[in-house]
């Protein structure tokens, strides 16, 4: 219902359109049912748009953020990158496997292990460390509509990084001053 609820500071079609997503006037089974479809197909979603994104990238070859044009550096993806990208996959996979089944509850929160009681709200509910930035954002700003266009703006502004960047070479390999700053921060 936070994520869902953000919508509703649009000016005059807010309710509806959250009503509308809802299916109703609460969450019900409608929610859970649409939400449950939509969490099913995302996965396969993202699948397509990665072979699209591998068909073409086949079709037209990798990028060349240095600029420089000689065949004589270039090498084959297969075998040499496949290869080494399947060695880091299995690798991450035993990782994630051995700690799921020999240490499950090593990386979990400890409040998941207290009882849950519906009569009483937690004393601070805190987001998971990924959602941290637009919790700030949202609690910054008191505007329930400031807030929202400031957290579009702040996921919107990563999207104009490669326009602002005009220059033929695309790394920053002839930019120390960058290089610094990337290291820096």
């Amino acid at each position: 219902t936070v994520i869902t609820n953000l919508l509703s500071a649009v000016p005059y079609m807010g309710g509806t359109l959250v009503q509308w997503i809802w299916g109703g006037f609460s969450v019900d089974n409608a929610t859970l049912t649409r939400f449950f479809a939509f969490h099913f197909l995302l996965p396969f979603v993202v699948l397509a748009a990665t072979v699209l994104h591998l068909l073409f990238l086949h079709e037209t070859g990798s990028n060349n953020p240095a600029g420089l044009n000689s065949d004589a550096d270039k090498i084959p993806f297969h075998p040499y990158f496949s290869y080494k990208d399947l060695l880091g996959f299995a690798i991450m996979l035993l990782a994630l496997a051995s700690l799921a089944l020999f240490s499950p509850n090593f990386l979990g929160d400890p409040d998941n292990f207290t009882p849950a009681n519906p009569l009483v709200t937690p004393p601070h509910i805190k987001p998971e460390w990924y959602f941290l930035f637009a919790y700030a954002i949202l609690r910054s700003i008191p505007n329930k509509l400031g807030g929202v266009l400031a957290l579009l703006a702040s996921i919107l502004v990563l999207m104009l990084v490669p326009l602002l960047h005009t220059a033929k070479q695309r790394s920053l390999t002839f930019r120390p001053l960058s290089q610094f700053i990337f290291w820096a921060l």
